[in-house]
C-alpha cells in the first residue's frame, strides 16, 4: 500500500533517535534518496510480501504483527516517534529472499520516512561496514527466528557491556598514560640530581651509603601501610617541621609523598647520620625523586594490571576460545559478567556475592549463561534506579537437592502481582519503547528451561525481588527432536 507523498525535512528527520548524529550531508543524502509519506489507517505492509522499503515512523500509531498459523497475533502497538521496521535485512542483498518478516498498518493517519530498501542496504555499506559484518554474521549464524531475535537481543547487550568497558578500560589506561608521563620527567631529574651529587667532593662510602639508603626507601616504598586521612595529615605535619628544621627547601611539597611511602622522622633521622649536613639537602632531594617514582611505577602497575583483568573478565564473559558446551564454575561466569557491568551498576548500587564456593562445576553453556546474568542484573538495575536509584543486587549460590540455586535479589520497585504472569512473555516489557525489547527474560527462559533442562522462578514484594535460576548438577540427556 502507498501512501501520500509529503515534502522531506532533514532538520525533521534529523530529530527521530536513529538518525539524531548524522551530519547535515548525511540528513541531506536520506532526504534525496527516501521520501516523507502520510498513510491513512490501513495496512501499510504484509508478512510475506517482497521488502521494498524501510519505515521509520514521524507520528501516528502503528502496530505490527506476525502471522501465527492462519491468524494475526500483534506483537507490538506504539505511537512512540521514531520506530522503525520494514526491509530492516536490506544490507544482505539477493543473498536472501528479501520479504517483509511481519505485517504494519496504523491506527490513525500516519507519516512516515520511508527509504527504498536499495538505499537502506547501499548506506548501510557506506556508513557502517563494521556494523554490516557483524549483522550479516548474526543472520547467517542463525538458524531459526527465534535464535534470530535472541542474537538481536544479545547484540542490544553487547552495545551496552561494550561502551561500560571502554569506559572501565579508559580510566586505567588514562592513568598509566599520565603517570608514564610523569615518569619520564622524574627520571630526568633524578639523572641530574645524580650528576650533581656524583660530581661533589664526597667519598665512596658516602656515595655507597646513598645508595644503598636508595635501595632500602624503595623496598619501603612496597610495604606502606594505608593511613587514615587524619593520620597522614598528623605524619605530614610532623615530617614538613623536620624537614624544615634540617634546612630541606619545600618541605611541605615533599612530606606528602614521603608519608605516602611510609618513610617517617626515625627513617629521616638514618639518612641524617648517613650523610654531611652540606649534602642532607641533595640526599633528601634525591630520595624524593626515588619515592615518587617507585609510586608511579606501581600505579603503573596497578593500572596495567586492572586493564589485564578486564581483559581476562571480557574473555570469560564471551567464552570465545572455550568449548560452547562444558563443565563450568558458575562463580567465574558470574564474576566475569558482574565486571564486565560494573559501568552500568555503579557506585550507588552495592552488590553482595553471597556464594556458596563448595558448589561442583556443572555442565552447561557459559556463553548462553552469560546472557541470562546479563539480563537479570540489568533488570535489576533497572528495578533499583526506578526507586531511587540507590540499593542492594546480593548475588546468591547454594544447593537445591540436586540442582545448583542462582539467585539474584534486588531491594528495587518490585513487580506488580498483575505483571507476574507475563514477564517471560515474548515482547512483553514495562520498559520506555527504545529501552527494552521485551525478549530479556523470554530468551532467558529459553536459555535456562530449553537449553539447560532447568528453571526460573520469581518472588517479588517491593523492596525485595528475587530471581531463581535453578540448574541441573549433571547433564540431561537431549532429547531427539
Amino acid at each position: 500500500m502507498s501512501g501520500h507523498p509529503l515534502p522531506c525535512n532533514p532538520e525533521e528527520i534529523g530529530s527521530l533517535f536513529l538518525f539524531e548524529k548524522l551530519t547535515p550531508e548525511q540528513l541531506g543524502r536520506l532526504c534525496s534518496e527516501g521520501r516523507m509519506e502520510r498513510f491513512e489507517p490501513g495496512p501499510v505492509y504484509t508478512e510475506g510480501e517482497p521488502a521494498t522499503c524501510f519505515y521509520v515512523m514521524v507520528e501516528g500509531t502503528v502496530v505490527l504483527s506476525r502471522r501465527v498459523g492462519g491468524d494475526d497475533v500483534e506483537v507490538s502497538r506504539t505511537s512512540q516517534r521514531g520506530v522503525y521496521a520494514g526491509a530492516m535485512q536490506g544490507y544482505l542483498g539477493d543473498r536472501v529472499r528479501q520479504v517483509y518478516n511481519g505485517s504494519m498498518r496504523v491506527t490513525e493517519p500516519t507519516r512516515f520516512f520511508v527509504l527504498p530498501a536499495d538505499s537502506f542496504a547501499g548506506i548501510m555499506q557506506e556508513w557502517f561496514p563494521m556494523a554490516v559484518h557483524l549483522l550479516e554474521g548474526l543472520f547467517f549464524g542463525s538458524k531459526n527466528t527465534q535464535r534470530a531475535i535472541g542474537q538481536r537481543e544479545r547484540l542490544l547487550a553487547l552495545g551496552s557491556l561494550s561502551a561500560g568497558l571502554t569506559h572501565e578500560l579508559n580510566n586505567p589506561a588514562a592513568a598509566a598514560v599520565r603517570a608514564t608521563a610523569t615518569l619520564r620527567e622524574r627520571v630526568a631529574k633524578m639523572r641530574h640530581k645524580l650528576a650533581v651529587i656524583a660530581g661533589g667532593s664526597y667519598s665512596p662510602e658516602t656515595l655507597a651509603n646513598l645508595v644503598d639508603i636508595q635501595e632500602r626507601t624503595a623496598e619501603r616504598v612496597a610495604k606502606a601501610p594505608a593511613l587514615s586521612p587524619l593520620e597522614a595529615s598528623d605524619r605530614e605535619d610532623t615530617l614538613t617541621d623536620w624537614l624544615d628544621d634540617h634546612d630541606i627547601p619545600e618541605g611541605w611539597r615533599i612530606a606528602p609523598t614521603f608519608v605516602q611511602a611510609g618513610l617517617d622522622v626515625d627513617w629521616l633521622d638514618q639518612v641524617a647520620s648517613t650523610v654531611d649536613e652540606d649534602m642532607l639537602p641533595s640526599a633528601v632531594g634525591w630520595l624524593n625523586y626515588t619515592v615518587e617514582t617507585e609510586l608511579l611505577m606501581d600505579e603503573i602497575a596497578d593500572s596495567t594490571t586492572r586493564i589485564s583483568h578486564l581483559v581476562d573478565a571480557a574473555k570469560q564473559y564471551s567464552q570465545l576460545d572455550r568449548a560452547p558446551f562444558q563443565n563450568a564454575d558458575v562463580h567465574e561466569l558470574l564474576d566475569s559478567t558482574l565486571l564486565m557491568l560494573s559501568g552500568k551498576i555503579g557506585r550507588q548500587i552495592k552488590v553482595v556475592k553471597e556464594y556458596d564456593r563448595t558448589l561442583p562445576k556443572i555442565p552447561a553453556y557459559p556463553a548462553e549463561l552469560n546472557q541470562v546474568w546479563t539480563n537479570l542484573i540489568d533488570n535489576a538495575v533497572a528495578a533499583i534506579n526506578s526507586a531511587g536509584g540507590e540499593g542492594t543486587l546480593t548475588v546468591r549460590t547454594a544447593s537445591d537437592h540436586d540442582r545448583l540455586l542462582v539467585e539474584f535479589r534486588d531491594t528495587g520497585v518490585g513487580i506488580p502481582p498483575e505483571n507476574r504472569g507475563r514477564i517471560f512473555d515474548p515482547f512483553f516489557t514495562t520498559k520506555p519503547v527504545g529501552e527494552g525489547t521485551g525478549l530479556g527474560l523470554d530468551i532467558s527462559w529459553r536459555i535456562v528451561v530449553n537449553k539447560h533442562h532447568g528453571n526460573i522462578q520469581v518472588e517479588s514484594v517491593p523492596g525485595d525481588t528475587r530471581f531463581q535460576v535453578l540448574l541441573p548438577l549433571t547433564a540431561v540427556e537431549e532429547e531427539s527432536e
